[in-house]
């Protein structure tokens, strides 16, 4: 199954170092192709912020790129936004278990801790994170109580969670990802002009200031 965006392939192969471009922040935003509407919006978590979510999976090879970058980017926005992040089923078995696997480690207050080692284990170890056992013994390596990660991990609250999750994703049509929605109402579009992956975030700022255009309207 396919599930992350194509077109993130060959940005997947770039470099990301560099100053991001200034021609590209002065261009004006063109619905469809910076970015697309949702209609009806989702409703929001934090409606006094502007609400960005980012939609994920650590089984993802695109989002493991991404995943530095955002936390840099995140760490910089104004305390007029705030950014979610929500982990994708696709109705896939792994995929799911990926999500409960953020889940588990977000209830017990690791998520923040171990979500770049998760992606470095995956992706550059290799490492075979693909079942409860596996999962668990690599998290008790991690400085994890086993109990209270396998405890967590089966929860009927991370449950409840990863059916939200799958709902919200339904709902805002995500095919793919990493995908980043503003406010409820705005996907940011991967753009094939884009060189890095910096690229995408310039683009989200553009596209957040112009959803706080339009809260002050």
């Amino acid at each position: 199954m396919q599930t992350c965006f194509s077109r993130w392939i060959a940005v997947f192969l770039l470099t990301l170092a560099g100053s991001l471009p200034t021609a590209y922040a002065q261009d004006a935003l063109v619905v469809g192709e910076d970015y697309r509407v949702l209609n009806p919006p989702l409703l929001t978590d934090t409606p006094e912020k502007i609400e960005v979510i980012e939609f994920f999976s650590y089984a993802c090879p695109h989002c493991s790129e991404l995943n530095p970058l955002v936390a840099s980017w995140a760490s910089k926005l104004p305390s007029d936004v705030v950014v979610k992040r929500v982990p994708v089923g696709f109705n896939n078995p792994f995929y799911t278990i990926m999500a409960r696997f953020y889940y588990a480690l977000d209830a017990l207050g690791e998520e923040e801790r171990l979500s770049n080692a998760v992606f470095d284990a995956i992706h550059n170890k290799n490492l075979r994170l693909i079942d409860e056992k596996s999962i668990t013994e690599w998290v008790a390596s991690q400085n994890v109580d086993p109990k209270k990660f396998s405890d967590a991990f089966n929860a009927f609250s991370v449950d409840s969670r990863i059916k939200r999750a799958e709902q919200l994703r339904n709902n805002a049509r995500i095919n793919g990802v990493p995908a980043l929605i503003v406010d409820g109402r705005y996907q940011v579009v991967s753009n094939p002009s884009f060189n890095s992956y910096a690229d995408f975030l310039t683009l989200t700022n553009k596209v957040i200031e112009k959803r706080r255009q339009e809260r002050r309207r």
